[in-house]
This record gives structure tokens, sequence and C-alpha cells, in this order.
């Protein structure tokens, strides 16, 4: 199972505060830890939503909102791509993650649908497009 955890944006992350050396010493340690358990597939931070921008979709129309955007407790610091077994082995992974930031903070654990999960909407000619398409994007892969 691949789960995608989400570490939860806040007031200091919004406002471009960088890790000190120690965040980012313990975050390369437990970083380590993922890989040599074959956990970590991807991970890494985002730039605060200043840098950003939204494209709304309604009614065929398309509207880009340049950042910041105001809801922080909504948005999203950084990630990770994790291949698990169960949830219940995310969530032993992340209680063990280091404190992403200095006082409170969130880390949101979302499983990853799979092609399995779509059931017979999802045709062989679909999902043979998919499996193409990850092909193509492996091979792009330096």
């Amino acid at each position: 199972m691949r789960f995608m955890v989400i570490v939860r944006a806040n007031a200091e992350s919004e406002s471009g505060c960088m890790p000190d050396e120690k965040l980012l010493a313990d975050m390369g340690k437990f970083n380590e830890e993922l890989v040599k358990a074959g956990v970590m597939l991807a991970g890494e931070g985002l730039h605060p939503s200043s840098k950003g921008a939204r494209v709304h979709f309604s009614a065929g129309k398309r509207t880009v909102i340049d950042g910041p955007f105001t809801e922080t407790k909504e948005l999203i610091a950084g990630f990770w791509l994790w291949q698990v077994s169960s949830l219940a082995e995310a969530i032993e992974w992340v209680k063990r993650c280091p404190d992403p930031f200095n006082g409170e903070s969130d880390i949101e654990i979302r499983q990853v649908f799979e092609a399995e999960d779509f059931g017979a909407e999802f045709t062989p000619e679909l999902r043979a497009q998919e499996e193409r398409l990850r092909a193509e994007m492996a091979a792009q892969q330096p």
C-alpha cells in the first residue's frame, strides 16, 4: 500500500522560516531510516504558498489565484510518499518522525489509490494507458 504523508503548514512555514540545522539533521536521519527500511518512495518540502498559485475550475472556466493563501491549516508544507503494508504501519512511522516545527504541528496520512481500487470503470484500455505512462515516467528519471 502506498500512502501520502502530508506535513501540514503553519504560520512559521508560511512565513518562509527555514528549519534549523538540528531539525535538518534529525529529518535526514529519519529519512535514512525510511530509505533503509524500503519505505520511502519520495519526499520533499514545499515553498510557502506566497510563491504558489491555485487554478480554480468552475463551469469550464479556469481562474488563477496567486498566493499567499489565508487558511494556513489547510496548506501543505511538505510530503513523503511511502510504501508500507498498512495504515497502522504508516502511523507507527509518523510517530517516530521528528516534530516538523517548533510548537504544534500536524501530519496527515492518506492512502494512494491503486488501479484495482477503481473497479470495472478502469477498463483494460485505461489500465494499459496507465502502465504505459508509468513506464514513460520511469524512463525519464535520471
